[in-house]
């Protein structure tokens, strides 16, 4: 039976059911939590978005949300952030457990790279759809303060004005940040596990500690969302345009934006943002691994043979 770590029995068998049931709770958790604690970050990072000019520096950007609308709108939309964020984490790390596993017994012989680039990318596909709904609304009430409070006045006035086209207007877009910056994290994740365990501390998972694994955690996580975020910055922008109808399209909001500025808008507050939150995704999600008796995430380095790992 599979899933026994460091001795102890594990509450569920890995690669079961209820294994990735449990992956897709974790997952819930760990997204839902961390992108609610920076709900104020966000705020002010699609208000950057939609109004440069006014929302041009973080310090600054936060004095005048302050000043203008008053503290309570620097955690304005966090019910989307919660509840969203929640449900599309669920699928996205569920899913990725499920099809890496599924996608390892059917490309035997291909490059790891692929099951890792295959599998993020078709979770991501069904987390978004998740999402998007929740998106809409959230970005919405975060730049638009008579619009709606929340998700449950939010709803119904976006069916009411745009019908089920509002929700998903931004869907394309969404994939378009979403699904490279997905891809690149998990494999940037997967190999950096690695890296560490292999170059760094030498030895095989198995025979570290659950503080050190979790450790390895972090340090992976970090540089998974560090790159993961400069390759998603673009359709981010797009995304933000979209949803505050300052275009038409992806074609439009792009060339409104400018092809350097869709690269560097609001680039240093998404890194702020997303290098943490990630890595405090990872942590908790893997906590909650170990609590459960299972090994932490990431394939490569454990399947390895010990000449291998310390060569």
């Amino acid at each position: 039976m599979r899933g026994v770590q460091q001795g102890g029995s594990s509450l569920v068998e890995e690669f079961s059911p209820a294994y990735y049931g449990l992956c897709t709770v974790g997952g819930m958790l760990s997204a839902g939590s961390t992108h609610l604690a920076i709900t104020p970050l966000d705020v002010l990072k699609v208000n950057m978005q939609a109004n440069p000019i006014k929302y041009n520096r973080i310090l600054s950007g936060f004095s005048t949300l302050w000043k203008e609308q008053g503290p309570s709108s620097l955690w304005r939309g966090w019910s989307g952030k919660l509840f969203g964020y929640g449900v599309q984490g669920g699928c996205k790390f569920g899913l990725y457990e499920y099809f890496k596993r599924l996608y390892s017994g059917v490309l035997v012989d291909q490059n790891r790279n692929f099951i890792f680039f295959f599998s993020s990318a078709s979770a991501q596909v069904f987390a978004d759809v998740a999402l998007c709904p929740f998106e809409a609304v959230k970005i919405r009430v975060q730049t638009q303060p008579k619009f709606a409070k929340g998700l449950a006045d939010g709803f119904p006035k976006l069916y009411k004005a745009e019908g089920l086209t509002g929700f998903y207007r931004g869907l394309v877009p969404l994939w378009g940040r979403n699904l490279p910056f997905s891809m690149v994290m998990f494999t940037t994740f997967e190999h950096s596990v690695d890296l560490i365990y292999r170059n760094i501390i030498q030895r095989r998972k198995e025979d570290c500690s659950r503080s050190q694994q979790l450790g390895v955690t972090c340090l992976a996580g970090y540089a998974a969302g560090a790159v993961g975020t400069v390759i998603s910055n673009p359709a981010d922008n797009v995304v933000n345009s979209l949803y505050n109808k300052k275009a038409e399209n992806v074609l439009q909001a792009a060339k409104n934006i400018g092809l350097t500025k869709l690269f560097t808008r609001s680039l240093p507050i998404r890194i702020t943002i997303v290098g943490p939150v990630v890595t405090l995704q990872w942590f908790f999600y893997d906590t909650i691994k170990v609590l459960s008796g299972l090994p932490t995430s990431g394939e490569l380095g454990r399947h390895q043979k010990d000449t291998n790992l310390l060569a």
